[in-house]
């Protein structure tokens, strides 16, 4: 039969070979991605243009925004006047997971640009920094998640706040639907960023090997994991990552930067930080 097919009708090998292919390219995509809990999976990612510096692995966090709760908190919350590392806040507040809420002032405490929830405001100045991620919806209408380019046509953050009641401001990575916005530079670090994916997805996203950002941006447009949208949360010795869900834990934290620290010595413990975003089962799916 198949030698029947192929001297018959050889458009019809083609298409079952172009469908084939087509079938093994998208399991190759996901066949990496690690389930820790439903809707919790996590894939590492090698650089295709490795750093100079330690495994050149990025690590994913993927994260079903319907499943679990992000809840950014910080020390102005707390009453507090010192920060912690994110195992520590995880463990204070009982998150399943931790990454840094975003760089912050040499007061050691407030957030640089806009940092609101519905139970405390940290920054409520927005500043210049073009990418919003948001969350708390106010009505069932707007997705649990989502990132928002402020100078997409339309977008107002005065909006934003209308619908969702926690917004978080950093510098933007990669504009909506997947544009590179780093110019080239010779700095690089450890790094924290987070991310949407093309399903709403929230992506958790840690690299202890230093980037440059416009290189960590390349390499994980293309990953295959469907990013559009990604912000900088903290480089360097202050980036960090910790997850905790049943049996499985991971603490991960950076250690070179540029005119700070270029070397990857520390392996010691995580720097305490003011602010971080917290990841916790949603009590009912949404």
């Amino acid at each position: 039969m198949p030698s029947r097919i192929h001297r018959g009708n050889p458009s019809i090998l083609i298409a079952i070979f172009s469908l084939s292919l087509s079938s093994l390219l998208a399991a190759q995509a996901t066949l990496h991605w690690k389930s820790i809990a439903p809707g919790m999976d996590y894939k590492y990612v090698a650089a295709k243009t490795p750093s100079a510096v330690g495994d050149s692995r990025i690590f994913i966090l993927r994260i079903d925004s319907n499943l679990w709760q992000l809840e950014a908190i910080g020390i102005s919350q707390t009453g507090e006047s010192s920060g912690h590392t994110a195992r520590d806040w995880s463990q204070r507040h009982k998150f399943s997971a931790a990454i840094n809420a975003g760089m912050f002032a040499t007061d050691f405490k407030t957030h640089l640009g806009y940092m609101g929830s519905a139970t405390d405001v940290n920054n409520g100045r927005a500043n210049s920094y073009q990418s919003v991620a948001a969350f708390d919806p106010r009505n069932s209408n707007s997705p649990p998640f989502r990132i928002f380019d402020l100078d997409a046509p339309g977008a107002h953050f005065a909006d934003i706040q209308k619908d969702y009641a926690s917004a978080l401001q950093n510098l933007r990575l990669i504009k909506k639907p997947g544009s590179n916005q780093w110019s080239q530079q010779s700095r690089q670090w450890s790094e924290a960023a987070l991310g949407e994916d093309n399903a709403g997805r929230v992506l958790f996203i840690y690299s202890r090997s230093p980037f440059s950002m416009h290189d960590l941006n390349n390499e994980l447009l293309a990953a295959g994991i469907g990013i559009v949208a990604a912000q900088h949360l903290e480089g360097g010795p202050e980036a960090q990552l910790y997850l905790h869900v049943g049996s499985f834990e991971m603490e991960m934290y950076g250690s070179y930067e540029t005119l700070f620290r270029k070397n990857d010595s520390n392996s010691s413990a995580a720097w305490p930080v003011p602010n971080i975003l917290g990841l916790r089962p949603r009590t009912s799916a949404r």
